[in-house]
Formats: structure tokens, C-alpha cells, sequence
């Protein structure tokens, strides 16, 4: 059999058949039954990435190529309110059921109020669409037996970040969701992509998805990171050097030295930041990290199914041999802080870095993007960001709103305060994280520094509820996008790791992490 990539693996033990040539066996679904009357048992256990780790798969030599279309087997879909409403309404006109609703979960993150204070009271929506689709939502969850946590429940939070820590995705696994950071997941051996509303629709009929399948590259990182460096800095070192659409076409695998030295939450970043490089899925192969962060997680298997799960999880790695359509190569240990300066993630350097001069690009197109981004940052060619003034701050998202992202920003908070002049937010990706930090005291940590302590939600990454900037404002920001107004119109943002927004935060400008870490 010829060697196979991760990706490769876990694709082919998902077709259902080939669209564009001989038809596959269908794979066993994660609960190991076939027919949707079997199908409607609780959270896929072992069942599904057992089958991922058995040799052969689906289609072995056969397998499609890159490029070819295959009906791809879907473990497990996320909803939220803001991409399935028109899913729901062409699945009811065309009076079909929800096939499995066992393999969806849902969430309210996007327009969900982040006040610090969360009752009945504070989550009413003054915006009238933004209410009706939380309520739809409710209401087609209802209908349908799916499992929802709303914006009143213990486990609300962000999607990508609710999954994870809920247990919800486990190695070997497909999943899906209306959103493009579903990439997120790969961080837990498995395959996540984003998917249209029409995709949604067709996924929650039947529990596939006509796929194209992907080309490989391995990235591949030697070394430790240093003192301050994290990665949300390794993931900006990468989408600068290849750039915003060099993963284009391909699911990325993490390998190396400092992939393994990472907990999972920073592989969550590193994953869930792959698809600003268009990269269609991303993946770290499982390993005794991951298996200790998923032990005893709410929806993961336990007892001998877990044993059973894990010595299969084992196996789950890229073949010796397996070649990959691309490699790239990066050294940990000569990576510093980064910080963007543009208006797309490829926009960045590191902080000791000064902005380039967009004279000096040879591509026309590339030369009139940078120009523009510069004039909208309000920067000049030659100019440094170290010392340059923000009026924001703000920590979470579904990249950096984890526990170790906020105890990487207290680490550099604590017995400071945010500089006169900065609003300075938190906003935890899920309302465990709020509790657990709570419970370790960090939110104590960042009140005392004068930092708005809030409810979990995407907050002021999205800017799709109340949690928005306006034209001039300037934010050291722990999120994922730069766009154009990506946080409120005219308003300009600098992606950084949370630690680096905490001191900037302390500044009233942005700075070198590493200046104020303890000794």
C-alpha cells in the first residue's frame, strides 16, 4: 500500500463513494451503525476513530486524488445562529428530518451580549435580527432533538472553542461547521473545514458532504520557542512567509520539535489560524498531550471504550514514507513577538521589525495592497510599532480565549494596571474558561488591573453584538482577522498573542512582551 499522509487516512476512511470514478464501501458511521434509525444514539465514542486507524480504509490505492470530488461521511457539525437559520428553512420547505441529530450540537456566540453579568435579564437582545435568529435557532434545535447550548446555559461559548473542551471532537474525526475556523479542530487529530449554507443544509439531510479532496503540506517546526514567543507568533510567522493564500488548495500537517513541545490549546491557535493562510483544514497527529487533555472530558468515552480508543489513537500518525505535495520549514527558536501592521493576517513582522515600504514589492498588486493597508493603519514606510499608541486592548476569540491564554496575559498583568487613556477587555471563549479562571483567580488579576471582565462570547472579534470599535480607534487584539473594519467601521487592528496585548495594555502602546516578563 502505497504511504499516506494523516489527512489522507482520515478522508479515506470517511468516503462514502467517488463522484468522479468506481464507487467505495461505505465506512461505518462513529457510532458503528449504517441506517439513521441506529444512528440516533448519544456522542460518537470510539466507533469512528477506531475505523480512521484501520489500514485500508475506504479506498486504499484506490483512493481519489487531489481533486477529486468524493461523498464524505461527517462525524460531527456545529451550528450557531447566524449561518443556519436559511440551512434549516430549505430543509423544512423541502419537508426533510435532521438525519442524525445525535451528530449536531449548536451554540449562541456571535450576537450574544458579553455584559459582565449574565441573567435572563442582561442576555435579551435589543436588536430585533439578531433576537429572531437566537430564537430561531431555539426553535429549530427543538424541533429537531439537537443539542443546544444556549445563552444561558453553563457550557455557552464559542464554537471552536466549546467543542474541544466539551470532548465533542476526538481523533480520527470529521468535522464541519458555517464557519471558517472550523479548521480549529485539527488540533484534536481530526479534520474540521468551514462549509456554506447550503452545504449545512445538505449535511444536516444526510450526514455528507460532497468533498474535494485536498493536496498536503507539512510544516514542520525545529526548535523550542523562546521566553514570550507563542503560537499565536509561530502561526503569524507562518501566514507571513508563505502569505495569505500560500496553504491554498492544501490541509496543512504540524510536525516537529516545537509542535510537540505545545499544549493543546496552542495547537488549537496554530489550527485554527492555518485557514488565514487558505489553508482548507489543518491538522497535529495525537499523542499523549492530547490524551491527557481529553481524559474525563463531559462527552468522551470512558472505561475500557476508552482504552480501547486511545490504543487506536495511536496508531492515527502520517505514514513513514507518506509524501507530502509541499513542506515548509520553520525554526522555533529564531521567532520573536509578532505583531501586524496591514489589514490581512500576512501583514506582520516581528516587533523589532519596522513597517516595509510597499515601493520596494516588485508585484503591482501586492504594492497597491500594502499601500492601502498602510493608509488605512495610518502608518508610514520605515515607521516602528514598537511605542505606538492603542486605544484598545482586547483578549479572547475563538484563537486566543483559552485558559493558558489568559494565564498567559495575568502572568504579565499581575501587580499592574492598564494605562490611563486604554479600554481594556476579556472576553473567555466559553463560560468554563470564565469559571475556571475565575477559580484560579485570574479574573481577579485582570479587574484589579483594570481590565472589563465579561461573559464568553466572539465579542469584539466578529463586532456582530455590542462589543465593536469605531473609525480611529486602534486595538492590540488576540483575534484572528485584520480586514477592514473587521472590528467596527474605520477602525484599526493589530493581531498579537494575549500576553502581548496585556502589555500593551500596561503601555497605552504596543510593546515587547518580553520587557516586562518575570524574571
Amino acid at each position: 500500500m502505497t504511504p499516506r499522509t494523516l489527512y489522507r487516512r482520515i478522508v479515506d476512511a470517511h468516503v462514502v463513494r467517488r463522484l468522479d470514478g468506481p464507487a467505495t464501501a461505505a465506512p461505518r458511521d462513529p457510532a458503528g451503525a449504517r441506517d439513521p434509525a441506529a444512528a440516533r444514539d448519544p456522542a460518537p465514542a470510539a466507533g469512528g476513530p477506531v475505523d480512521a486507524a484501520q489500514p485500508g480504509g475506504a479506498c486504499a490505492d484506490g483512493a481519489a486524488m487531489p481533486g477529486d470530488q468524493v461523498l464524505l461521511y461527517v462525524d460531527r457539525q456545529v451550528l450557531n445562529e447566524y449561518t443556519s437559520p436559511q440551512a434549516f428553512a430549505a430543509l423544512h420547505a423541502a419537508a426533510r428530518p435532521v438525519w442524525r441529530p445525535a451528530a449536531s450540537v449548536a451554540v449562541v456566540d456571535h450576537v450574544n451580549p458579553t455584559t459582565p453579568e449574565r441573567t435572563a435579564r442582561t442576555m435579551v437582545l435589543a436588536d430585533a435580527d439578531r433576537a429572531r435568529q437566537v430564537t430561531t435557532l431555539g426553535a429549530n434545535c427543538a424541533r429537531h432533538g439537537i443539542e443546544l447550548y444556549d445563552m444561558l446555559d453553563a457550557r455557552q461559548g464559542i464554537e471552536h472553542v466549546v467543542a474541544s473542551e466539551q470532548g465533542l471532537v476526538l481523533p480520527g474525526m470529521v468535522i464541519a461547521a458555517g464557519d471558517s475556523h472550523t479548521t480549529t479542530h485539527g488540533a484534536m487529530g481530526a479534520l474540521g473545514f468551514g462549509i456554506g449554507t447550503s452545504e449545512i443544509e445538505h449535511l444536516l439531510a444526510t450526514q455528507t458532504l460532497i468533498y474535494r479532496v485536498m493536496r498536503t503540506m507539512r510544516v514542520d517546526v525545529s526548535g523550542r520557542l523562546g521566553p514570550g514567543v507563542t503560537a499565536k507568533d509561530l502561526v503569524l510567522a507562518l501566514i507571513r512567509r508563505i502569505g495569505a493564500d500560500g496553504a491554498g488548495g492544501h490541509v496543512i500537517e504540524f510536525t516537529g520539535e516545537a509542535i510537540s513541545a505545545l499544549g493543546v490549546e496552542g495547537r488549537l491557535t496554530l489550527c485554527n489560524m492555518s485557514v488565514e493562510a487558505a489553508a482548507r483544514g489543518a491538522i497535529v497527529a495525537p499523542d499523549d498531550t492530547l490524551f491527557d487533555y481529553l481524559c474525563g472530558r463531559p462527552k468522551v468515552p470512558t472505561g475500557a471504550r476508552w482504552e480501547a480508543a486511545v490504543r487506536a489513537w495511536r496508531g492515527l500518525r502520517s505514514d513513514d514514507g507518506a509524501t507530502f505535495d509541499a513542506t515548509v520549514s520553520l525554526d522555533a527558536a529564531a521567532l520573536a513577538p509578532m505583531v501586524t501592521w496591514g489589514t490581512s493576517p500576512d501583514q506582520g513582522f516581528a516587533i523589532d521589525a519596522r513597517v516595509p515600504d510597499p515601493a520596494a514589492q516588485p508585484d503591482p498588486a501586492r504594492r497597491r495592497g500594502m499601500a492601502r493597508a498602510l493608509e488605512y493603519m495610518g502608518l508610514v514606510p520605515g515607521q516602528s510599532l514598537d511605542g505606538l499608541p492603542i486605544s484598545h486592548a482586547f483578549i479572547g476569540s475563538c484563537t486566543n480565549g483559552r485558559i493558558d491564554d489568559l494565564r498567559d496575559a495575568a502572568r504579565v498583568l499581575r501587580g499592574r494596571r492598564v494605562a490611563p487613556g486604554v479600554r481594556a477587555l476579556v472576553v473567555p471563549g466559553s463560560s468554563t474558561v470564565r469559571a475556571q479562571a475565575e477559580a484560579e483567580g485570574l479574573a481577579q488579576v485582570f479587574i484589579d488591573g483594570g481590565f472589563e471582565w465579561r461573559q464568553a462570547g466572539c465579542s469584539m472579534c466578529v463586532a456582530m453584538n455590542d462589543d465593536h470599535l469605531v473609525a480611529g480607534d486602534r486595538c492590540a487584539s488576540s483575534t484572528n482577522r485584520n480586514f477592514e473594519g473587521r472590528q467596527g467601521a474605520g477602525a484599526r487592528t493589530h493581531l498579537m498573542s494575549p500576553a502581548m496585548v496585556a502589555a500593551a495594555a500596561v503601555r497605552g502602546a504596543i510593546t515587547d512582551v518580553r520587557r516586562l516578563l518575570p524574571d
